[in-house]
């Protein structure tokens, strides 16, 4: 790791106002619930928009939630695009994402002050930004602020969504003042820092991640449809239990990842039991399950061996299983001049670094299919992620946002202009 005794001034105003974002929507145990489109996203939506503006950056909204810093030193240029997303899961940690809005903001400022002093103009504008719903906790599915962005969803179809409750995105953003009418700018290049989720550099001893490539994922919600019953009553014989359906669902995709320890993994995030009653035998079970793999072929067989699973499992629980696929990635790399120059800077900085896969989707992994997307990563102590324990130390994060700062003035100047692509 790097060992810093002693912050700058503007390094010290960085992690304070760390303390002060991780306020908005703190929980008990030192995380935050600040989920889409809540009361606590608007809060730190506002304060954020405060501090862009404070320094000379114009704030606008999308039509997609997406919240928008931008500061035009070439007038009619491109942007680089810098940031990652605010909102989180409902106990949450206080680096996802949020961190790498900072950051990028903090780096934005530094970049700004540099040319007001008269630094050699840049080739590129700078804009900031903070995701809609990456983490997909409230709505889904995830990451959908640059995907509307992107071209991956349409815009109205995001706008209809509704959360469990059923309130719909588009009333949600208006309800906090978050739906605006900018299209968004024109993008030329894309940065993103972020922590890792993992424990690898801090095994390894590394404090900067060279993010070259992405894990592919199928995600599922499957319905488990059974018939309600009475628990004391009703012979097990008769039983159609959706939940015991539900269950061995889990059971299978754990089976699954220890059938290919180390390069598979499988998870249910969510289980909704319907009508959830004590003395119900549950009639119908929503889940969500997921497969994650840097091997293609693994992942097409995991998949493969899953749905042949569920065939048997409907004729052991005696229910019916409705399959509705959510949305995939496949494993795409970052564009290689981007990996090659967030490496040369690091070197330049004499900060520790090594090429890693991202194991988790980030906004970046949506950027990156439509301009050249450079993705960092700093460390997370013990790999804990998504949990209010969640924790990277002041160095790591300070030594992040002085390597992302110069790897965005490099986008800015043009360093990876006439690059191949």
């Amino acid at each position: 790791m790097t060992i810093t005794t002693s912050f700058t001034a503007q390094d010290t105003a960085f992690v304070q106002d760390f303390r002060t974002m991780s306020a908005f929507g703190a929980t008990e145990n030192g995380g935050v619930d600040r989920q889409a489109a809540t009361i606590p996203d608007g809060e730190q939506r506002r304060w954020l928009a405060g501090l862009l503006e404070e320094h000379g950056f114009t704030v606008k909204f999308d039509h997609a939630g997406n919240q928008w810093g931008l500061y035009e030193a070439v007038p009619g240029a491109p942007y680089v695009v810098v940031g990652s997303h605010m909102d989180s899961q409902p106990t949450a940690g206080r680096y996802d994402g949020a961190y790498g809005v900072l950051a990028a903001a903090h780096a934005a400022f530094r970049l700004a002050a540099r040319w007001e002093a008269g630094a050699t103009a840049p080739t590129f504008n700078l804009a900031v930004v903070n995701w809609f719903n990456e983490e997909g906790s409230r709505f889904k599915p995830s990451m959908m602020g640059s995907s509307v962005y992107t071209g991956k969803l349409e815009l109205q179809d995001a706008l209809n969504t509704k959360d469990a409750a059923g309130v719909t995105v588009r009333d949600a953003l208006d309800a906090i003042g978050c739906r605006g009418t900018y299209e968004g700018p024109e993008a030329a290049y894309c940065a993103e820092i972020h922590i890792e989720q993992g424990r690898s550099m801090e095994r390894d001893g590394f404090t900067i991640g060279l993010v070259s490539s992405n894990w592919a994922a199928n995600k599922y919600e499957f319905v488990v449809h059974g018939e309600q019953a009475h628990t004391g009553s009703t012979v097990i014989a008769d039983r159609k239990d959706a939940l015991l359906g539900a269950s061995m669902l889990v059971v299978a995709a754990r089976e699954l990842a220890d059938r290919f320890p180390g390069v598979l993994h499988t998870s249910v995030g969510q289980l909704n039991v319907y009508p959830n009653s004590p003395v119900v035998v549950p009639s119908r079970v929503n889940l969500l399950l997921d497969l994650r793999s840097a091997d293609e072929a693994v992942l097409a067989e995991a998949d493969s061996l899953l749905h042949a699973r569920i065939t048997e499992i409907e004729q052991l629980a005696n229910v019916t299983v409705e399959k509705n696929h959510s949305h995939s990635w496949a494993v795409t790399p970052y564009q290689p001049e981007g990996v090659e120059l967030a490496a040369k800077v690091a070197a330049d900085l004499g900060l520790s670094n090594k090429e890693v896969m991202t194991l988790a989707g980030h906004d970046s992994t949506n950027m990156k299919d439509i301009v050249p997307t450079v993705m960092l990563f700093v460390p997370s102590v013990d790999g804990i992620s998504h949990n209010e324990h969640e924790y990277t130390t002041d160095q790591d994060i300070v030594a992040g946002l002085t390597m992302l700062t110069e790897v965005v003035a490099r986008l800015c100047d043009g360093a990876l202009e006439n690059q191949p692509n």
